[in-house]
């Protein structure tokens, strides 16, 4: 027997009514959300996918919808509760019911949703960047640099618009202590789909101009805590990481820190907390420098006392000091007289025997002496003779003798 055909909308009908007898109940399920969107009407559409661990291909799917009577509070209570924004990507646990309509086929309907699931798997994101990152060996780098002493040239990231930056601005100009700060805005967008891409141009911005900078603000204010996600994703984190300037992070959110927060130098809650910590920086050095210059000051002092103690002791000490040097300068005189004295005689008394030798030897050897030993002179034309080859036959010669002269002619 021939069963009888079937309309598609017959059948579509028999399966759902085969589902709500199958399927009565209401269901919790874990799936990652994709393609969310919402209409005029305030309804959201999406779909519900699982991927497999290993491969990350899609081993189910399946449409949903959530109608806006129960969007328009079940969006505010997850993001409100996990930071995160009711977007595709993330991963949910969802109270749903299993529907079919013979136009529009299966789908699931969305009655309430589990945030602490969610939590927990932004948790487990984010332990497993920051331990990729630890792996890495570049975790805590940012934290290992020493914050200047005078951090005033600040490079901030934030939005031009943000209230939080106006904040920022404003604590530092208006500072109790007067204290000079240099700041440069690098625009980035501060929440939606485009943090991470948007803050790693503003520091590679940052990074061509190094010199220029003691320090780097990532600061955010007045945006929902659900815009935090893009704070936490590996690359944004890595850079942060590795910057070569410390990086200060005040994204304005108390309850959880960010990875981005994690790998910081320093993290406070808000914009205004960040400029209080570089005027309390500032503050400290001008302390120190205070104390510093206190205590040079009295250290000149103190010195100064003691030299004039010095001084006054010196004084004091002249007088005899004087007394005593022209003691010592009179007895070396006296000394030195008295050797002078004794050289002059000495050498006078040595000079006297040597001139009487000189007198003796002179008087030796005088004409007179001579001739009284029965030596004579022999004379020719007044000169004395000493060689008789030079004498001519016929030349007088006058002989002197100690007593009288002898007359002769040679032959």
């Amino acid at each position: 027997m021939k069963q009888e055909a079937l309309t598609l909308f017959d059948l579509n009908a028999l399966v759902r009514r085969s589902l709500e007898q199958c399927l009565p109940d209401e269901y919790w399920i874990q799936a990652e959300l994709s393609d969310v969107r919402s209409n005029t009407t305030g309804h959201c559409y999406l779909e519900f996918i699982q991927k497999d661990p290993r491969s990350n291909s899609l081993v189910a799917k399946a449409r949903g919808m959530i109608w806006n009577n129960i969007y328009r509070l079940l969006k505010p209570y997850f993001e409100e509760s996990t930071g995160q924004l009711f977007t595709s990507g993330i991963k949910v646990l969802v109270k749903v019911t299993v529907q079919f309509h013979e136009l529009y086929g299966y789908s699931l309907t969305v009655l309430d949703i589990d945030p602490t699931y969610t939590l927990g798997d932004m948790a487990r994101r984010r332990r497993e960047i920051l331990l990729q990152l630890e792996e890495e060996g570049v975790l805590t780098l940012n934290k290992e640099l020493e914050m200047p002493v005078l951090p005033q040239r600040i490079a901030v990231v934030s939005s031009a618009t943000a209230a939080g930056y106006g904040d920022f601005c404003h604590q530092l100009k208006h500072n109790s202590g007067g204290f000079f700060f240099y700041t440069e805005l690098f625009p980035a967008l501060m929440q939606g789909n485009q943090v991470e891409e948007s803050v790693l141009a503003a520091l590679d911005c940052i990074n061509t101009r190094i010199s220029e900078f003691d320090v780097v603000v990532i600061i955010r204010g007045g945006g929902a805590a659900s815009d935090l996600s893009g704070f936490d994703t590996y690359l944004l984190a890595a850079a942060c990481a590795q910057f070569p300037l410390p990086v200060i992070t005040g994204i304005g959110h108390e309850r959880d820190d960010t990875v981005l927060d994690s790998v910081a130098h320093t993290r406070v809650k808000t914009p205004t907390a960040a400029a209080e910590l570089l005027i309390q920086r500032v503050g400290e050095a001008a302390e120190r420098l205070e104390e510093l210059s206190a205590r040079l000051q009295q250290g000149a002092y103190t010195l100064l006392e003691q030299e004039q103690r010095r001084l006054v002791t010196m004084q004091a000490r002249i007088p005899a000091l004087v007394h005593r040097k022209l003691s010592e300068a009179r007895f070396t005189l006296l000394t030195a007289r008295k050797d002078l004295s004794q050289v002059t005689q000495n050498l006078l008394s040595r000079q006297r025997h040597r001139l009487e030798l000189l007198q003796q030897r002179v008087a030796d050897n005088s004409p007179e002496k001579v001739l009284s030993r029965g030596y004579s002179i022999t004379l020719k034309d007044g000169k004395a003779v000493t060689d008789a080859s030079l004498l001519q036959p016929g030349d007088q010669l006058t002989t002197r003798l100690l007593k009288g002269e002898v007359q002769s002619t040679v032959r």
